[in-house]
C-alpha cells in the first residue's frame, strides 16, 4: 500500500483556458452586449443628423434668396429697357415735331407742282429719313371721323354720308407707333337732319308696296 501525502489532493488535468464546471470566463462578453450599440454612437448619429438638417435649411434659404435676386434683376432689366425705349421715342417725337412745318411746306409744294429740281431731291431725302425714324402720315378723305386722331376745323352737312365723315384733309396727321404727334386737321360732314327719318319712311313704303303686290 502506498501512503498518501497529507493535505495534497490530486486534481484532474484542466486544459489551458478552460474554466471549472459551472463557471463562466470573466472576460467573455455576452451576446446582448455585443449587439447593443453604445450610447456614444447614438449621440454622435443624432448630432450629425441635426447638422445635416441645418445645412439643408440653410441651402434652401440661400436658393430662395438667389431666385428672388434673379427675379428682381430680370424685372429691373425689363424696366430699364422699357424706360430707355420710352426716352428714345420721346426724343425722336420731339425732333420730328419740329420738322412737321417743313413737311407741310413740302406737301403744299407737291400739290401745286412746285416740287421740282434740287428742291424735290432734298424733300424726298427728308421724307425718307423721317420715315426711317418711324414717322407715319395718316388722314384720308372719306374715312369716318375719329376724335382721338382727328381735329375738326370745319363742319357741314351732306346728303351722301350716313355718319360723321372726313370730307377734306386740311393738314395730315402724324404718329410714331401708337403715339400721335399731331392729329389730322379735317373738314367733316354730317348727314342732313331728318335724312335718316326720310330713309326709314321710304324703306317702309317700299316694303308696303312689295306686300301689296
Amino acid at each position: 500500500m502506498t501512503e498518501e501525502t497529507p493535505g495534497f489532493e490530486e486534481k484532474p488535468d484542466v486544459p489551458s483556458g478552460a474554466t471549472p464546471d459551472g463557471a463562466e470566463p470573466k472576460d467573455a462578453p455576452s451576446s446582448s452586449e455585443e449587439e447593443a450599440p453604445s450610447a456614444g454612437d447614438a449621440v454622435q448619429t443624432a448630432g450629425l443628423t441635426a447638422q445635416l438638417d441645418q445645412v439643408r435649411t440653410a441651402l434652401n434659404e440661400r436658393t430662395g434668396d438667389l431666385q428672388r435676386l434673379q427675379a428682381e434683376y430680370q424685372n429691373y432689366r425689363r424696366r430699364v429697357e422699357r424706360d430707355r425705349a420710352t426716352v428714345k421715342e420721346i426724343a425722336v417725337a420731339g425732333l420730328l415735331s419740329e420738322l412737321l412745318p417743313v413737311l407741310d411746306d413740302v406737301g403744299r409744294a407737291r400739290e401745286h407742282g412746285e416740287l421740282v429740281g434740287g428742291f424735290k431731291s432734298v424733300a424726298e431725302s427728308l421724307e425718307t429719313v423721317v420715315a426711317k425714324l418711324g414717322l407715319q402720315q395718316f388722314g384720308k378723305e372719306g374715312e369716318p371721323f375719329d376724335p382721338t386722331i382727328h381735329e375738326a376745323l370745319m363742319h357741314s352737312y351732306a346728303p351722301d354720308v350716313t355718319e360723321t365723315t372726313c370730307v377734306a384733309i386740311l393738314q395730315p396727321g402724324y404718329r410714331i407707333g401708337e403715339r400721335t404727334i399731331r392729329p389730322a386737321r379735317v373738314a367733316v360732314a354730317e348727314p342732313q337732319p331728318g335724312a335718316a327719318a326720310k330713309e326709314e319712311k321710304a324703306t317702309d313704303e317700299e316694303s308696303g308696296d312689295t306686300e301689296e303686290v
